[in-house]
């Protein structure tokens, strides 16, 4: 019984740390999309961060340095995305799959440049022992004892609980503030927003922003924490379903936790099921099939969602639609 409660809890462990970075990117593409702007391009600004975040850790031997430059990388896709979709007024669809392939492209260069510096000595071959201590995972006294869930929630990296207290703010930011209040105006209605004197680019430039800020963080939890190293194409799709996600959240930052950790046990089915057993008998499911189970939901999911129409399921009204403030 305890071998298996032991089990449970690092499998649960597990699975928090693989929805981490799902969390992320899910919270900055529902910051976009609650502001009108549908953002494809999530997988391409976590590969941002996550470059930027290990090269700066390696270069200067800081963890405040390495998480900030991968949010500020992130943040600088989003802005190349927020000036082609509010001041051009370019596709929203296509902005965003441009930048996706130029973040990959933009990471997988800088990956070149890192790789060949470590192996020229130039760079070290591992993160410096200040970045790696300050993001591994720690214990919290006293509630990391408690069985099961102890050792899965407060047994973890600095950066799952930074993702919980921001899905946490971002939900009061959006419910209970004025600004809040005045972004969903923005995203619902951007004609009556601006009848009313808000300034509609400035809202859609910061809070795309902010947006792109956390898919980069969440490509940074990926090279500094969890991987703790650079490889190229290391997202693995992740930002797509954190597009799925956000759909699946019902544009709810709260909701997005729970969705991001359920993806998270789907990811880390393959590594617990593979050699699993049952009453003594071997389990035998094809690798191939655990693998493609995660994106085999977010159909589903996507299905389940659709099927539901209900207000509160509803996409911000103005998604997609760039403003032109003189058809106002």
């Amino acid at each position: 019984m305890n071998e298996f409660l032991s089990g449970l809890s690092s499998f649960l462990q597990l699975s928090i740390q693989m929805g981490t970075t799902l969390l992320f990117g899910t919270l900055g593409g529902i910051l976009c999309e609650k502001v009108g702007h549908l953002n494809l391009g999530i997988e391409g600004m976590m590969l941002m961060g996550a470059v930027f975040g290990h090269y700066i850790g390696l270069s200067t031997g800081s963890p405040l340095f390495a998480i900030l430059g991968a949010g500020i990388a992130g943040l600088v896709g989003a802005l190349i995305y927020a000036f082609i979709t509010v001041s051009l007024k370019g596709n929203q669809t296509v902005t965003g799959l441009v930048l996706t392939i130029f973040g990959s492209g933009i990471a997988n260069f800088i990956g070149k440049i890192l790789v060949k510096n470590q192996k020229s000595g130039l760079l070290p071959d591992r993160l410096p022992v200040a970045v790696a201590d300050c993001f591994k995972p720690f214990k919290i006294p006293v509630l990391s004892d408690i069985p099961v869930i102890g050792k899965a929630l407060f047994h973890q990296s600095i950066f799952i609980p930074i993702s919980i207290i921001c899905a946490v703010l971002l939900y009061v930011y959006l419910k209970k503030t004025k600004f809040g209040l005045d972004l969903r105006v923005v995203g619902e209605n951007p004609a009556a927003a601006d009848a009313s004197g808000i300034n509609i680019s400035l809202y859609k430039y910061v809070h795309i922003l902010a947006g792109g800020f956390l898919c980069g963080l969440g490509g940074a939890y990926l090279s500094l924490s969890f991987l703790s190293t650079w490889k190229e194409g290391m997202t693995s799709g992740l930002g797509w379903i954190a597009v799925a996600l956000i759909i699946f959240s019902t544009w709810n930052p709260l909701k997005a936790i729970f969705g991001a950790y359920f993806f998270g046990i789907l990811r880390c089915l393959p590594f617990k099921i593979q050699n699993a057993s049952l009453f003594g008998i071997p389990i035998s499911i094809p690798s191939q099939f655990l693998t493609m189970l995660p994106y085999v939901m977010t159909i589903v999911a996507l299905v389940f969602i659709t099927l539901r129409k209900k207000k509160e399921n509803s996409p911000p009204a103005w998604l997609g639609n760039p403003y032109f403030r003189e058809d106002r």
